[in-house]
């Protein structure tokens, strides 16, 4: 049986309506357009099955196959919308107002039953952001925060508090994916100098700290991302602050930290300074891809012991997209960036394509992981709205610019349960498509009238890092060593070579040759040439030759070296000549 053909629902200022995907892209005659110009909002169910939309007048709820009504709610004011994992629950929100004369406003966060249209509870929540209640894929636990708890509904009984989960001052907390048991990640800012903490729990346990799975604690964190991954079993938090105090970054400061549910934790060591622009896992929870660093930025792989598996080099990117099945990956540079793309082949890190995607606010990968959508939406963008569908080798198959006066505001996919779509085999060679290619030409750079007709010098600020594999060679029979052992193994190394030079001097102090043991013995100034500026010259090479060979027995205790101290290493042979030349000079 094939598999079904995707739709990518489009919101804009000319209605809601639906595309088909792959190969068709054409509009969906099933799901009647919905032509009004006050769609504030939508949503598909988990599982794709149901399709949700807010006109300005009504809340409709409509089967995707049939585009049958199930269900419809007089809510013109709603502009937030969700459907739970199992289809039985639709939360709705709008914006809270108080009455005139001060008092308290009516709740603004409604839960209806979808099979009966009953509202079965509401309640004030006066900010847009985390508004939604959050559930267990299997809709056994419902959760939401309320002040200083955490408030846990068992089975959508949603008049009765089941859990409560009390911390000072807990500000944030995310469910974990998957099936039971059930974890929580919560998180406590720091306050009056006590560290920020982020802890983990199995529900229901949740009796103090020692009952928490894994604890993580931190200083230098106004706000956390946390992610979980797919199977549950690690948490990554992004700590950042609003403001760098060492003033080396507008962007505040940030820092990544990794909580195994085991109690294990360890800070993510970048090796590259700035800020980190995005974190994703890939789907299969066994490595997990962060971009970060001062322009050109970094991109690394890194494993669950949070080793680097490889390094992408530098680019111009700031974020990153694995495909449904993990096997492919997109890295992208957007917003203030040009949109470059690089598509990568995850199993063998060789690059597939290069697409570029110019004035792109949004993209997502279609759930047949072969497929993905760039998009131009108002407000970010309000001019050159529009929408492309790529195949991830790089060609356009389907493209839509909005008219003039005109403006795009949102397209999603419809999603799909895990495995609908299998994986399939990655190519290389590129998709042919009937649309011809629009890629702008890259802008020649200014040059003045006098160099036009010289040879054009590389005027680059930073030259990119290349790729490279950072796993162990296979050939290396040897278990990769932990951080700890590696750093005592250096220290080890470091001690071992002081004492050999040591002795080395001694002895050549200590023996005099044998001519001389007769003679008085008259102190004998060092070698100099008779030239203040040759001898500092001498001294000064000495002493870069001596950092280099330090610099060779870090790399060759498997020491990750920078790429100016390769450069560094690079230089010895001309030291050496120099040294040598002075030396004969005299």
């Amino acid at each position: 049986m094939a598999p079904p053909t995707p739709l990518l629902a489009v919101r804009g200022s000319k209605g809601l309506y639906m595309v088909n995907g792959p190969p068709s892209f054409t509009e969906n005659a099933t799901f009647k357009r919905d032509a009004g110009k006050n769609c504030k909002a939508f949503t598909f169910s988990q599982d794709g099955s149901l399709f949700a939309w807010c006109n300005g007048e009504k809340v409709n709820i409509v089967n995707v196959t049939s585009a049958e009504l199930v269900r419809s709610f007089d809510l013109p004011k709603a502009v937030c919308l969700e459907l739970s994992p199992k289809n039985i629950i639709l939360a709705t929100w709008q914006a809270y107002t108080t009455a005139n004369d001060g008092t308290a406003g009516v709740p603004n966060l409604q839960l209806y039953d979808v099979k009966t249209g009953k509202c079965l509870k509401s309640f004030i929540q006066k900010k847009m952001q985390n508004w939604c209640p959050c559930w267990a894929e299997d809709e056994s636990i419902c959760a939401r925060s309320v002040n200083n708890e955490i408030h846990f509904f068992e089975k959508n009984e949603f008049n009765t508090i089941a859990n409560k989960l009390h911390l000072q001052k807990v500000s944030d907390f995310v469910l974990s994916p998957g099936s039971q048991p059930n974890k929580v990640a919560v998180y406590v800012p720091g306050s009056k100098g006590a560290p920020s903490f982020v802890r983990l729990y199995q529900y229901p346990n949740f009796g103090g700290p020692q009952s928490a799975l894994a604890n993580k604690s931190f200083f230098k964190a106004d706000k956390v991302t946390m992610l979980w991954n797919k199977k549950a079993t690690a948490v990554l938090v992004i700590a950042s602050t609003e403001v760098d105090k060492t003033g080396a970054s507008y962007y505040g400061e940030q820092t990544l930290h990794y909580i195994a549910t085991n109690g294990e934790s360890a800070v993510v060591q970048l090796p590259k300074t700035g800020p980190i622009y995005d974190v994703v896992w890939n789907p299969n929870s066994t490595e997990f891809c962060v971009v970060y660093g001062f322009m050109p930025a970094k991109a690394t792989v890194f494993s669950l012991k949070c080793d680097p598996v490889f390094d992408f080099g530098t680019g111009p990117r700031n974020a990153v997209y694995y495909n449904p099945s993990g096997h492919i990956l997109v890295l992208a540079g957007f917003g203030n960036l040009r949109g470059q793309m690089e598509v990568w082949d995850v199993k063998n890190y060789k690059i597939i394509s290069k697409p570029l995607g110019s004035d792109s606010t949004y993209f997502a990968w279609c759930p047949d992981g072969e497929h993905f959508v760039t998009a131009t939406c108002a407000p970010r963008l309000r001019v050159g709205n529009g929408y492309k569908i790529w195949h991830y080798t790089g060609s356009v198959l389907h493209q839509y610019e909005v008219p003039v006066n005109e403006e795009l505001w949102q397209v999603s996919w419809q999603p799909f349960l895990d495995g609908i779509f299998p994986a399939k085999a990655v190519t290389y060679q590129a998709v042919p498509s009937e649309l011809p290619n629009t890629e702008p030409k890259p802008a020649q750079a200014y040059r003045p009238p006098a160099l036009r007709n010289k040879p054009v010098t590389s005027s680059k600020l930073h030259e990119d890092e290349p790729p490279q594999n950072m796993k162990p060679q296979s050939g290396n029979s040897d278990k990769p060593l932990s951080k700890t052992a590696l750093k005592n193994q250096r220290k080890h190394e470091a001690k071992k070579a002081a004492k050999q030079e040591a002795r080395v001097d001694g002895s050549q102090e200590s023996a005099p040759p044998p001519a001389t043991r007769n003679v008085p013995c008259n102190p004998m100034p060092a070698v100099t040439s008779g030239d203040p500026e040759v001898d500092k010259k001498i001294k000064n090479l000495k002493k870069k030759l001596k950092a280099i060979e330090q610099l060779k027995e870090q790399a060759a205790s498997g020491k990750q070296l920078e790429k100016n101290q390769l450069e560094k290493i690079q230089k010895e042979g001309s030291l050496l000549q120099e040294l040598e030349d002075l030396e004969l000079g005299f």
